[in-house]
């Protein structure tokens, strides 16, 4: 099947020239084209050709696209879509000026999406998850990650990657799953570390891993969740046990997570809001990508990660909602591209390249979707502006009105 998707005002690449990453200057250079068409076959994209070429090729579908803005498919790099229960409650107390680590240490947080998720069904979860996705993808998002970390024991940990799996098989967008089952203690644990790692090192990664259930493994390094020791056991036994490695840190406290994501090669260190210098002088050079998640920061009232000083220091910026009932209660990504202009000054082309090429580089996923490149997936989000400005100046509004995935169109408004 040849599809063209003809004449759109621009279509912005984000080309990375096979680096398949952004950094430092890159990452300001998106490489806009005029007058081009895209030709796509078998899911891929097989040529970007002049538009006069375009009208007279031939092809099985074409998608008349004037006046329209083309960006890659969007990449969500750090969510946590599937939990049940609301916490809406704990809301009121933070807008009232309680300290989420309070809440956290009380046994709320956390733990309250956990209490549940420990009640549902996996064909509960399903059902709840289902209306999120569909909701990133009308947004145009055409890769998601979804984390567990809301069960906290084997049978609910496997539960949600569970739900996860069938969200993968049930939907047309590449989901990318990941075990946090060191997300916190849970409280049958609390007074008893030990067994809860024993149980993570010694039943949970092992089940997970024969059973194909996440490809990543994450963790929590905070001072109300996992040591930096605690983490370093946890992924020497992932990293052999096959699993690519991913860590939250320095969200709240500095507790040594950078340490321990450089030893074990992460992919990719999420948060960073108290992130500093002498950490950042870690990070370089080790081919690791800096997620930030500034919806928290706008959620939370909190302090946002230094994305200027990171970009300065030619460390890759990715961006993502960090959808979750708690910290971030946020699935609208292009409220966070806005929040990461407005409040860590970072450009829009810096923006956008954080939400496609270096996302999608943060789920190793760069190799095949982030960029507009042939050779690549035919991933596509098609904006109603002819100024890809827009996208970040209009503020939570989403103006994707196609996603097309593989070449096909699986929604348009």
């Amino acid at each position: 099947m040849r599809t063209l998707y003809f004449n759109p005002a621009s279509i912005v690449t984000v080309d990375t020239f096979s680096k398949n990453v952004k950094s430092g200057r890159s990452q300001n250079e998106l490489s806009p084209l005029y007058g081009k068409s895209l030709l796509c076959k078998d899911g891929l994209l097989v040529e970007i050709m002049d538009n006069a070429e375009a009208a007279e090729c031939e092809v099985d579908r074409t998608y008349d696209l004037s006046g329209k803005t083309v960006l890659p498919g969007l990449v969500d790099c750090h969510t946590h879509t599937v939990f049940a229960g609301s916490r809406a409650d704990e809301f009121r107390e933070k807008i009232a000026g309680v300290d989420y680590e309070d809440i956290a240490r009380r046994g709320g947080g956390i733990l309250s999406t956990v209490n549940s998720v420990r009640k549902s069904t996996v064909e509960e979860l399903v059902e709840i998850a289902s209306e999120r996705v569909e909701y990133f993808i009308s947004q145009g998002i055409t890769t998601l990650e979804i984390k567990s970390g809301y069960g906290l024991s084997f049978e609910d940990e496997v539960k949600l990657l569970k739900a996860v799996k069938i969200l993968k098989d049930k939907f047309p967008i590449d989901i990318v799953s990941t075990f946090l089952g060191a997300h916190t203690f849970p409280p049958e644990f609390k007074d008893n570390r030990a067994d809860y790692l024993d149980l993570i090192i010694n039943k949970m990664l092992p089940y997970i891993a024969e059973n194909n259930l996440a490809e990543y493994c994450d963790a929590f390094c905070e001072a109300t969740a996992f040591t930096a020791d605690e983490v370093d056991k946890i992924f020497s036994v992932a990293s052999n046990l096959g699993f690519k490695l991913k860590l939250h840190s320095e969200q709240f406290n500095q507790v040594g997570g950078i340490d321990v994501a450089v030893k074990h090669k992460c992919t990719s260190v999420d948060h960073l809001e108290v992130f500093t210098q002498d950490q950042i002088n870690l990070l370089k050079g080790n081919n690791i990508v800096s997620v930030l998640l500034p919806g928290v920061s706008f959620f939370l009232n909190y302090g946002y990660a230094p994305a200027r000083t990171l970009i300065e220091n030619d460390i890759p910026v990715a961006l993502s909602t960090d959808y979750n009932p708690g910290s971030s209660h946020i699935a609208n990504l292009n409220l966070v591209m806005s929040l990461a202009a407005l409040k860590m000054k970072m450009t829009v082309e810096e923006t956008i390249s954080a939400v496609t090429i270096n996302a999608a580089k943060a789920i190793s996923r760069e190799q095949s979707a982030g960029s507009i490149e042939v050779g690549k997936n035919a991933d596509f989000a098609v904006f109603n502006t002819d100024n890809y400005s827009d996208i970040v100046y209009n503020v939570a509004k989403n103006l994707n009105i196609m996603t097309v995935k593989n070449g096909e169109v699986i929604y348009q408004k």
